[in-house]
């Protein structure tokens, strides 16, 4: 009797793996709460922490304001650049958005192809944007 192996290699998702933190700080210069404009940057590290080199090609951000207002952008790479992130490697930017509200929240996805030509979505978690004291 002949076995056959059928070798299965790691979870793809192990294999294609970035993981995303933003941290948002509100900008009271470039902001006027008298006109509801508040603007706040937020600083994005984004890491392989998966097995293969993977390039992020676009972007995509769900934008909510504390009315339930929904912006949604969509872009190729990051601050006009897609980098490749070799497994271990992290790449930084700053970037900024503008809310009618002095609360709100943002999410979404960078579009990544790995380098054996597999396409996935690493996940951005939610955060949130807030002019200092309007949470309690």
């Amino acid at each position: 009797m002949l076995l056959k192996v059928i070798e299965t290699g790691m979870a793809d998702s192990e294999k294609y793996q970035i993981t995303v933190r933003a941290v948002a700080r509100y900008l009271a210069e470039q902001s006027s709460p008298d006109n509801s404009q508040y603007v706040f940057a937020y600083r994005v590290t984004i890491r392989n922490t998966g097995r293969v080199a993977a390039q992020l090609v676009s972007r995509h951000w769900i934008i909510t304001d504390a009315d339930n207002k929904v912006q949604e952008v969509r872009g190729l790479g990051v601050i006009g650049e897609q980098p490749t992130l070799k497994p271990g490697e992290s790449h930084e930017y700053t970037s900024g958005s503008s809310l009618a509200t002095p609360v709100g929240t943002m999410r979404g996805s960078y579009q990544m192809v790995a380098e054996d030509g597999t396409k996935f979505d690493a996940p951005i978690p939610e955060f949130v944007l807030s002019m200092p004291n309007a949470l309690h």
